[in-house]
């Protein structure tokens, strides 16, 4: 089940790019803004992510132009910094 598991979001990574981090980041930003009740989060969640896939977007089709960035890049700028810094407050919160 694991290796089906990795085998799929391999095959998706490898068609989309690097989007995925938009599926990662929105749920914990939504969780931020309305707290954990589902009713709020998933319409949250959803708005947020497609916020965030614009704005990439939109930073990649401008930042250097005329030539883009691809969207999946700008996610990972802003994703990767985002996970490092939920780990540091999730290692330096008071247990």
């Amino acid at each position: 089940m694991i290796l089906m598991c990795t085998l799929l979001s391999a095959a998706a990574v490898a068609a989309a790019g690097l989007i995925g981090f938009v599926g990662l980041v929105a749920p914990h930003l939504a969780r931020r803004m309305v707290g954990r009740r589902h009713g709020r989060l998933l319409p949250v969640a959803a708005l947020t992510g497609g916020l965030l896939v614009l704005t990439a977007d939109l930073v990649g089709r401008t930042v250097i132009a005329p030539a883009e960035l691809p969207a999946g890049l700008m996610t990972a700028l802003i994703g990767a910094p985002f996970f490092a810094f939920l780990l540091w407050e999730r290692r330096h919160a008071p247990a």
